[in-house]
Order: structure tokens, then C-alpha cells, then sequence
């Protein structure tokens, strides 16, 4: 076989398992990988990593690669870090209300594509009020790639209820897939193979996953913190679950709260 083609067939290989990687959810599913991630569940590995899936089947991105236990399905080298400079055009109007994410690595803000996922925004904004996420950990980080956060199951004594990254809300939404791009800082929905599993797992995109456009719901933008988000990707992993933070290095979201732009 020629060298141009192994290199091809590498990369389309690659390709499929990063998507498979991005099984995101909140489900409590057995079936559902452990690990949910913003990946479709096609990833091919031994070790299952949790991925978010909504109750019952929240393992989107990161499903796949739970399913196939391959956090290597990301890239592993890391992205330059992301600049801290927002395009105006990209800044929340005066009043609109916003996602501020208080981790124990410093804080996220994202404001809302409200027009995008109506109805995601809603129940996120609703979950946000009732603490649901405070307490929580970003328990997938894959470089280049993604983190993803936003399971019950990762707060202290959650486990009981099922491994990190197949916890949820106690229901599912309905997808509302739309046409914006999944590149840096875009906050998206996890779920599992079913369009419709998101629950309360989501995640951040690191890097360009524009194969993910159309097949999970965009709520959200950074607006600062993306040097947050940066660090938080860059997390010692691998010793229980490949793309899980090692004990002790956890990204934990102390508090996470909807408050109005400019905040104070």
C-alpha cells in the first residue's frame, strides 16, 4: 500500500474516532458508555469513559468515544491557548442574561443563543436556578477537543447513583440542532445516539468540531474565561479513565448562576 494512502486512512480513522469520542448525555442507560463525552458512541476502546448522556441516553459527543473507551480519538496535542480577546460583535447586549460558571480554576461566562436553542436556554437557565450544576465536575477533558461537565453523578457521593457521565436531570429535551458552527468556545449539548437524550450534561469546545454541526444543539458562547476553559483541558488524566482528570485535579463548578451583562 502506498505511504499517501496509509496517511489518508489514518486520518479518515482518526477522524471517526473523534467523533465517537464526542458521546455526550446525561443517561442512565446501562447500556451508555460510562463515559460521556461530546462524541457520537462509535469509538473503538477498552477503557469506558463517561460521556455525557441525558437520563436515560445523554452520551452525545462524548458517547462515542465512551463506548469505545478511546479518549485517544481526540487530539492530544495541545492547542495554543486561546486568546482572552472577544470580538464586540460577540459581547451580550447591556441586560441580556448570562451563564457564569464560578470553577475552582477561575470563572467562565457564556452568553446564550437563545434564538439557536430556545428551549435548551430554557432549561438550562432553569437547572442554573435550582443549583442543579453546583458542585458538579468537568469529568472529560480531551485536548484539542472539548470538556465536558454537568452531571450529578460527579458531585460528592453521586457515584452511588451511577459512574461519572451517565447522570442527568431525570429527563431528556428535545434536540434543536442549528447552523452554528461548533468552534472554539461553543457550549453545546451532550446526549447519547438518540437526538433527543440531552438532559443537563454539556460541553466546551476547545477546538474546531465542525463534524459535530447539526447533530448537537449549540446554546452558548464563551464570553471570557476561555483561558479557564483552556486550563481546565489541560488537566492530568488518564490514571481511572483516559480522558477523566486524575483525583486531586478535578475541575469542580463551585457555583453556577445566571446573572445579567455587563456583570458587577
Amino acid at each position: 500500500m502506498r505511504k499517501s494512502h496509509k496517511v489518508l486512512i489514518t486520518l479518515l480513522l482518526g477522524t471517526v474516532a473523534l467523533a465517537a469520542a464526542l458521546g455526550c448525555g446525561d443517561s442512565k442507560d446501562p447500556s451508555a458508555a460510562a463515559n460521556t463525552t461530546p462524541v457520537s458512541s462509535t469509538v473503538t476502546s477498552s477503557t469506558v469513559t463517561e460521556t455525557p448522556k441525558a437520563d436515560g441516553a445523554n452520551a452525545s459527543a462524548t458517547d462515542a468515544s465512551a463506548k469505545t473507551g478511546t479518549a485517544s480519538a481526540a487530539p492530544e496535542a495541545a492547542p495554543p491557548a486561546p486568546s482572552e480577546k472577544v470580538d464586540p460583535q460577540d459581547l451580550p447586549k447591556d441586560g441580556e442574561k448570562v451563564a457564569v460558571i464560578d470553577t475552582n480554576l477561575g470563572q467562565i461566562v457564556f452568553k446564550f443563543l437563545s434564538k439557536k436553542a430556545p428551549n435548551t436556554v430554557d432549561n438550562f437557565k432553569k437547572l442554573a436556578g435550582k443549583k442543579f450544576y453546583d458542585g458538579t465536575k468537568f469529568h472529560r477533558v480531551i485536548p484539542g477537543f472539548m470538556i465536558q461537565g454537568g452531571d450529578p453523578n460527579t458531585k460528592p457521593g453521586g457515584e452511588a447513583n451511577g459512574p461519572a457521565g451517565t447522570g442527568g436531570p431525570g429527563y431528556s429535551i428535545k434536540a434543536e440542532f442549528n447552523d452554528t458552527h461548533h468552534g472554539p468556545g461553543i457550549v453545546s449539548m451532550a446526549r447519547s445516539q438518540d437526538p433527543d437524550s440531552a438532559g443537563s450534561q454539556f460541553f466546551i469546545c476547545v477546538g474546531d468540531a465542525g463534524f459535530l454541526d447539526n447533530q448537537y444543539t449549540a446554546f452558548g458562547k464563551v464570553v471570557k474565561g476561555m483561558d479557564v476553559v483552556n486550563k481546565i483541558v489541560q488537566l492530568p488524566r488518564g490514571e481511572s479513565q483516559q480522558d477523566m482528570p486524575n483525583a486531586g485535579h478535578e475541575a469542580i463548578m463551585k457555583s453556577v448562576r445566571i446573572e445579567t451583562w455587563p456583570l458587577k
